[in-house]
C-alpha cells in the first residue's frame, strides 16, 4: 500500500466497515425496508428473503471495508471493490424516482444521502487509475 492512499482507504474502509457490521443484526422489519428500496434498482434482489439479503448486504459491506483496510490488498483491488460498491449506490441514486430534481443530476433532499456517496466513486476510480499507471514513466 502506498503512503499516500493510507488516509483515503484508511477512512473509507473504516466507513463502510462499520456500516456493514452495524447491519449484521437487522431485524427483518429493517432488512425489508432497505431491500424494498434497493429492489427497485435491482428487482433480482427482491425474491430472497429479508433475513438473508440483510445479511448479504451487510457482509458485502464488511468485505468491501476490510479490503480497504487491509495494507496487503493491492490498489486495484481494493479500488475495483470500492468502484463496485459505490457505483451500485450511484445506481440507486440514478434510477429511484424523487432522488433527483426534475430533469437534473441535482439531489433532491431524499437523494442527498445516496448522491454524497460519489466521493467513494472517486477514491475507488483514483485507486484503480494509480494500479494503471504502474510502472508507466512520466513524458516530462
Amino acid at each position: 500500500m502506498k503512503l499516500h492512499n493510507i488516509p483515503t482507504r484508511l477512512a473509507t474502509g473504516a466507513f463502510i466497515l462499520n456500516a456493514g457490521i452495524k447491519k449484521w443484526n437487522l431485524d427483518a422489519e429493517s432488512a425489508a425496508g432497505m431491500q424494498g428500496m434497493v429492489s427497485g434498482t435491482y428487482p433480482f434482489l427482491k425474491d430472497l428473503d429479508a433475513s438473508t439479503f440483510g445479511k448479504l448486504l451487510s457482509a458485502g459491506e464488511i468485505a468491501t471495508g476490510a479490503l480497504l483496510l487491509a495494507p496487503f490488498v493491492p490498489a486495484r483491488v481494493a479500488g475495483a471493490a470500492l468502484t463496485a460498491f459505490s457505483g451500485s449506490l450511484l445506481g440507486m441514486y440514478l434510477k429511484t424516482p424523487g432522488m433527483r430534481e426534475e430533469g437534473s443530476l441535482a439531489p433532491t433532499q431524499d437523494g442527498t444521502a445516496l448522491a454524497k456517496d460519489v466521493w467513494m466513486l472517486g477514491i475507488g476510480a483514483s485507486l484503480l487509475m494509480q494500479a494503471a499507471g504502474k510502472g508507466k514513466k512520466s513524458s516530462k
